[in-house]
């Protein structure tokens, strides 16, 4: 600003926290963790300095505060909006599932959108009770990108993925579990002791057998996942650019 270069403050932490064990923070307190290109890039940065450490065997990925991550900026969904790039410029999305290791998203915060989805492709999910979930993309009247419409139906079921999809509605995890969310909820203040109780179970059991095993079942999803992006890609080239998804971007946004 005004000319001066200014260093930004680090919006991602990494750290091994026990042997074996390393925990990724998103912790972006001005932007509410929102991938902004900063919150991009630091992530992605940090799954490549893990992916070069041979012994780390378990990755705890979870946020700050009520926050766990709340998917794409205002800006750059407007930008998008406008024809300007896809989503897919950026692989996010796919962070956990790529990654070597088993990751644990410990979802204390509220996860919105593609933030949410992104949570949803690790191997362990743990949701907070009071914490808001939703996949929103609708809610703005563009179809979900992400990978959104391969993950949430494979993780939440045949009924309640769909209906997230298409309804954009906001979820306590308290009532997905009611709604049959096989995922374990607990509350806000014990998500991150449950993340590291699957993580120290992993870290008693070899590496190459974790590698071996993640590879083997999550071998589908990764092969399948290029073709959904693809098709989102092209629903997206007929879906995002109405007047109407603009206006529902600039009105809508954060509500």
């Amino acid at each position: 600003m005004g000319g001066m270069s200014t260093v930004s403050e680090s919006v991602v932490n990494v750290k091994e926290v026990e042997p074996y064990i390393v925990q990724v923070t998103m912790c972006d307190r001005v932007h509410k963790n929102t991938f902004t290109h900063q919150m991009s890039r630091e992530l992605i940065l940090a799954f490549q300095s893990i992916a070069t450490n041979n012994t780390f065997k378990a990755v705890i990925l979870t946020g700050f505060d009520s926050y766990f991550a709340s998917g794409g900026t205002q800006e750059d969904l407007l930008t998008l909006q406008e024809g300007n790039g896809k989503f897919s410029d950026n692989n996010i999305y796919g962070l956990a599932l790529d990654c070597r290791i088993p990751v644990i998203s410990a979802m204390q915060g509220h996860g919105i959108g593609g933030g949410f989805v992104m949570g949803l492709f690790a191997d362990f999910v743990i949701l907070s009770r009071e914490s808001i979930y939703t996949t929103n993309f609708m809610k703005y009247g563009f179809t979900p990108g992400m990978g959104a419409t391969m993950i949430v139906p494979h993780k939440l079921g045949p009924v309640l993925g769909p209906e997230m999809l298409l309804q954009a509605r906001r979820y306590r995890g308290a009532e997905l579990k009611e709604r049959g969310a096989v995922f374990p909820v607990y509350p806000r203040t014990e998500v991150m002791k449950q993340a590291l109780d699957v993580a120290r179970d992993l870290a008693r059991i070899p590496r190459v057998s974790l590698i071996t095993l993640k590879d083997h079942l999550v071998q589908q999803l990764r092969k399948d996942l290029p073709r959904f992006i693809e098709q989102e890609v092209t629903m997206h080239g007929i879906t995002f650019h109405q007047q109407e998804v603009r206006d529902n971007i600039r009105s809508l946004f954060g509500k």
